[in-house]
């Protein structure tokens, strides 16, 4: 039996159990990050707002996951800690759509992803797929199970 494990925004979770499904909704300007061991099937996921801690300190003591760097650490951190391999994570991400709602000129989905991919590079980690841009929501999933991630985005589903 699946069941499945909601990741808010500003949130994430990692499961070593293969009846688990992580699940992320309405991935507008956020990213989600699906990351996975194949060999030690752990898979965790972080739904993120904004590209670094710096830009507000205090908030992310409160809520790490708010953003890319502080996320992405202790998402990594608690899936080695669980027995994943560093070297063996597939990531896979969705979302940084430009969204008409957010602030004029300040393009939060662009800059999401430039803090997510300089992250990676700085720590030797590699996007395996990414489904990024655009100007729709997308919803994510990760199956623990298998790694499989599914976007839904206007009534349509893809692989990554």
């Amino acid at each position: 039996m699946s069941i499945k494990k909601t990741v808010n925004i500003s949130d994430a979770k990692v499961s070593d159990n293969p009846g688990d499904t992580l699940a992320t909704y309405s991935l507008g300007s956020c990213i989600g990050v699906c990351v996975y061991d194949v060999r030690s099937r752990i898979g965790g996921m972080l739904h993120y707002q904004l590209p670094e801690s710096k830009m507000d300190p205090e908030r992310a003591k409160r809520d790490p996951f708010m953003f890319a760097d502080t996320g992405m650490k202790i998402l990594v951190d608690k899936m080695v800690s669980m027995g994943a391999n560093k070297k063996r994570l597939l990531i896979k991400i969705a979302g940084g759509a430009s969204m008409s709602n957010g602030p004029a000129g300040f393009d939060i989905g662009k800059r999401n992803y430039l803090a997510l991919r300089k992250i990676c590079w700085m720590n030797s980690l590699f996007i395996d797929k990414e489904d990024i841009g655009g100007s729709t929501p997308r919803n994510m999933y990760l199956d623990v199970a298998d790694g499989a991630v599914t976007v839904k985005c206007n009534g349509s589903e893809k692989q990554l």
